[in-house]
């Protein structure tokens, strides 16, 4: 399964969730750290699903940039 996984840059570190898996998120001091853990999270949230006989979610979230002119 392939899930888009949304990564932001903070101040001071990355953070990263999951639009498909609500409540599946992950932070760490950089943009590999945060990928490995988002992993990490998302593997643990879909084995904690299935543990308490929740479907697991196909994912459905896309993702487009959009080329806008600066103002």
């Amino acid at each position: 399964m392939h899930y888009l996984v949304i990564v932001e840059k903070g101040p001071s570190s990355y953070g990263a969730h999951v639009p498909d898996l609500p409540g599946c998120v992950a932070v760490g001091e950089t943009k590999d750290e945060v990928l490995t853990l988002i992993r990490e999270a998302i593997e643990f949230h879909l084995e904690g699903m299935k543990q308490d006989g929740e479907p697991i979610p196909p994912p459905s979230s896309t993702s487009e940039l959009v080329e806008v002119e600066a103002a």
